[in-house]
C-alpha cells in the first residue's frame, strides 16, 4: 500500500471517528485500531484511480468501506465466540456483548454516511446512488453468506460448489463492492467497472480460500485469533471438504465425529490437521486459490496501464501469498 494512502486513510479515521470521547467512540476505536491491511479501502482507491478518478473524491467512501468490513468482523467474533482479533481482545471481550453489537451497527451506518459524503468531494449524485446500490447489495450478500455458513455447519456432505457459493457471498461480495463502487465513483466506463467487479470477486474468493488454510499453516500469533476456531465452530472450510472427499473410511469417520462436535477441540484440531496433511488437502486448496488469483489478474487486462493497475495486480498475488 502506498504510504500516502495509509496516511490519508489514518487521517480520515482520526478526523471522522477516532477522536470522540463517548463510550461508542472508544469501542469503535478498539475495533478499528490497530488496523489490518486496509485491503478494501485500498481496492476502492486504486479502482477509482485506475479508471481516471481522483483519490480525494473517493476517500470518504474508502474510509466507510473499512468501517463496514470491521463491523462484519465485530459481529463475526460474537457469532463464533472468538475472544481475540488481530492479536488483541475482540470487541465483545473488551467491552461486552451489548456495546459490541451497537458498535458493529454504528460502523455499518457510518459506511453509508461516508458514501453519501462523496457528494461534497465532487462525485455526481447519480454515481453515489449507483455505488450505494452496489454496496447495499453486497451487504445483503454478506448476510446471505453468513446464514448459509451457519446452515452448513458440520455438514460433511457439503460440495466444493456450495462452499464456493458461500464464500463468494460471505467474503468476495465486499471485495467486489469495493472495486465496483470505486470504479463507479471514479466515473469509469461500464466495461472497466464490470472488469473491476469481476476482479474483486475472483480476488475475494482467492483471499478466503487462503484464509481457510491459515488454521493449518500458521499459528494463532500469526493469524491473530485462535487457530482452532474453525474446528471449534464446526465450520466447513475448503481443506476440510477436500480432505473428507479424499480420505479413507476411517478418516472419514474421524472427520464426521469432529464436525458433529463429538471430539474435544484441541484433539479435534490436531486430528483434523493430520488428516488434512495425509490427504494433501492444503496443496489442493492452495491451487484453487491461485487459479482465482490468476483469473483476477486476467480481469485487469482491459484497464490501461497505470500504477494503480499494477498495485491491483500485486494485491491479487498477495491475497494468496501472505501470513495474514
Amino acid at each position: 500500500m502506498p504510504d500516502d494512502y495509509a496516511a490519508l486513510l489514518n487521517e480520515e479515521f482520526e478526523r471522522r471517528w477516532l477522536s470522540g470521547d463517548r463510550i461508542l467512540d472508544a469501542v469503535c476505536r478498539h475495533a478499528l485500531a490497530p488496523g489490518g491491511k486496509l485491503m478494501r479501502p485500498v481496492l476502492l482507491l486504486d479502482s477509482a484511480v485506475a479508471v481516471g478518478g481522483r483519490v480525494a473524491s473517493v476517500l470518504p467512501a474508502a474510509v466507510g468501506t473499512e468501517c463496514g468490513h470491521v463491523a462484519s468482523l465485530v459481529h463475526d467474533d460474537i457469532i463464533d465466540g472468538d475472544e481475540t482479533r488481530r492479536g488483541r481482545p475482540a470487541v465483545h471481550s473488551a467491552y461486552g456483548m451489548d456495546q459490541a453489537i451497537v458498535a458493529g451497527d454504528a460502523l455499518i451506518f457510518f459506511l453509508f454516511q461516508c458514501l453519501a459524503d462523496c457528494r461534497h468531494t465532487g462525485v455526481p449524485e447519480d454515481a453515489i446512488v449507483t455505488a450505494l446500490d452496489v454496496v447495499a447489495r453486497a451487504g445483503y450478500d454478506l448476510c446471505r453468506g453468513q446464514s448459509l455458513e451457519s446452515e452448513l455447519r458440520g455438514d460433511v456432505s457439503c460440495s466444493v460448489d456450495t462452499y464456493l457459493t458461500m464464500i463468494r457471498l460471505k467474503t468476495a461480495a465486499l471485495f467486489r463492492a469495493s472495486c465496483e463502487s470505486g470504479a463507479i465513483l471514479g466515473q469509469g466506463p461500464m466495461e472497466w467497472i464490470g472488469a473491476l467487479a469481476r476482479y474483486g470477486d475472483h480476488l475475494g474468493t482467492a483471499f478466503q480460500i487462503h484464509d481457510d488454510l491459515l488454521a493449518y499453516t500458521s499459528d494463532a500469533e500469526t493469524t491473530g485469533k485462535a487457530a482452532a476456531s474453525d474446528v471449534r465452530n464446526r465450520r466447513l472450510t475448503l481443506p476440510v471438504i477436500l480432505a473428507y472427499q479424499s480420505a479413507d473410511a476411517a478418516d472419514r469417520v474421524r472427520i464426521e465425529d469432529i464436525m458433529a462436535g463429538a471430539v474435544a477441540v484441541e484433539d479435534a484440531y490436531t486430528t483434523m490437521g493430520e488428516i488434512i496433511e495425509r490427504t494433501q488437502a492444503v496443496p489442493a486448496s492452495r491451487a484453487m486459490a491461485w487459479r482465482n488469483a490468476e483469473a483476477a489478474l486476467d480481469d485487469l487486462a482491459v484497464l490501461p496501464p497505470s500504477p494503480s493497475r499494477t498495485r491491483l495486480a500485486r494485491l491479487a498475488t498477495l491475497a494468496v501469498d501472505r501470513d495474514r
